[in-house]
């Protein structure tokens, strides 16, 4: 089968189904965008590669004259750049198209062309983005912004009723769909998400990231991925202010954006010895990353929603480590930690909590071993990339 995989993202999992299609024998071409300034996966072909691998990295830039807003200005971005993806549909003419993370106005282009060459297309959904963009522009726009709003969501829920199939990573989104999007749930698939398990491999505290960066022998409080000032980044200062005369602990933070940028600032202000502050790190570092923690922290606003779910999560389990999370208890990364004991969970933006989670943690080592070793299993149990890309094949109608 010729398949086009779109990630507009670029995270490790889709590239690594992408690998295994194409180890199958599929010819797959596994397109995305060009996002510096984004963490994302090393989308470089390797030297164990299928030769019928091919990856496409697609330009991100504006058209037009400038934008007065920053929806806007992110609207003519997301536009032009679907209209590439639909060019590549075109020119390439894949059997299939699997489309994952995009957002409705390049999805809308790529799931046109993929239908207009009579092939099937795959709405890998991780999140509704018309949800986020209607939460936006009520607040940029105030008089437009409930029917523009309400626009993005018809519009989306068209695309994902002309779908051929809409694969969900847990069964919470269905529901939704059925009620809000009117998905029938015949059209839905549930194929939960994952990371690559052999790029992500065990790996000691005492390892050449860590020494490079004085870490080895300290207890470090390790935050990853973008950050917002809605996440609260106060909890990370907040935590660094109450460890900073423990010459033991670090907490160290890898990442870019208002809330990496608010942090520097007081870091300037305040002169936290031991919080350390770091750009996005290239991906095939990140098992010595990880394992220079000792407690992997995620943030998550007030408002987020049940269904979002951070996949640097997906990679803090296969590093053998307690997490700790603040959101909202109704999110799946929360209730997830809490089902299966793989560390503690608190509200957002409730310091007392987080600190006492955080200092529980670092005062109870055989909780925070057993919460590490249950991480792995869990990832060791569910990451397998064989039969999920048979999910993914079956999908599929038997013609192709």
């Amino acid at each position: 089968m010729r398949l086009l995989i779109h990630d507009y993202v670029g995270h490790p999992f889709p590239l690594q189904l992408s690998r295994e299609l194409a180890h199958q024998g599929h010819e797959v071409l596994h397109a995305y965008p060009h996002r510096p300034q984004d963490p994302q996966a090393d989308l470089i072909k390797r030297p164990g590669d299928a030769p019928t691998l091919i990856l496409r990295q697609l330009p991100f830039r504006p058209s037009g004259s400038p934008a007065p807003t920053f929806f806007l200005r992110r609207r003519r971005l997301e536009v032009a750049y679907g209209r590439q993806v639909a060019r590549l549909v075109g020119t390439w003419r894949p059997d299939g198209v699997i489309s994952v993370h995009t957002p409705t106005a390049p999805q809308g282009a790529i799931l046109k062309a993929t239908r207009a060459l009579g092939a099937p297309f795959l709405f890998w959904l991780q999140n509704f983005p018309s949800l986020a963009v209607d939460r936006e522009v009520r607040t940029q726009m105030p008089l437009l912004g409930e029917l523009v709003g309400k626009a993005y969501r018809w519009i989306e829920g068209r695309q994902l009723r002309a779908s051929h199939r809409v694969v969900i990573p847990a069964p919470d989104f269905a529901p939704f769909l059925e009620q809000d999007f009117r998905v029938p749930e015949r059209r839905l698939a549930i194929i939960p998400n994952l990371a690559p398990l052999e790029d992500l491999p065990e790996t000691p505290q005492d390892n050449p990231w860590s020494r490079r960066h004085r870490l080895a022998n300290h207890f470090v409080y390790l935050y990853t991925g973008s950050l917002t000032l809605s996440q609260h980044p106060q909890l990370l200062l907040d935590l660094a202010e109450r460890t900073r005369r423990d010459p033991q602990v670090r907490v160290v933070v890898l990442s870019q954006g208002p809330g990496a940028d608010w942090l520097a600032a007081q870091q300037k202000t305040r002169q936290l010895p031991n919080l350390l502050l770091l750009p996005y790190q290239n991906f095939d570092q990140m098992p010595q990353v990880l394992a220079s923690s000792a407690v992997l922290l995620t943030l998550l606003a007030d408002t987020a929603e049940t269904f979002l779910f951070p996949t640097k999560i997906l990679s803090y389990l296969c590093a053998a480590r307690p997490l700790l999370l603040a959101g909202p208890a109704s999110n799946l990364a929360a209730r997830l930690i809490r089902h299966e004991d793989l560390g503690l969970t608190v509200p957002p933006a409730d310091s007392p909590a987080f600190l006492a989670a955080a200092q529980r943690l670092r005062d109870q080592p055989p909780l925070a071993t057993s919460c590490g070793r249950r991480a792995r299993h869990y990832a060791e149990h569910h990451f397998q990339i064989e039969p999920i890309a048979a999910k993914f094949l079956q999908l599929f109608p038997p013609s192709f």
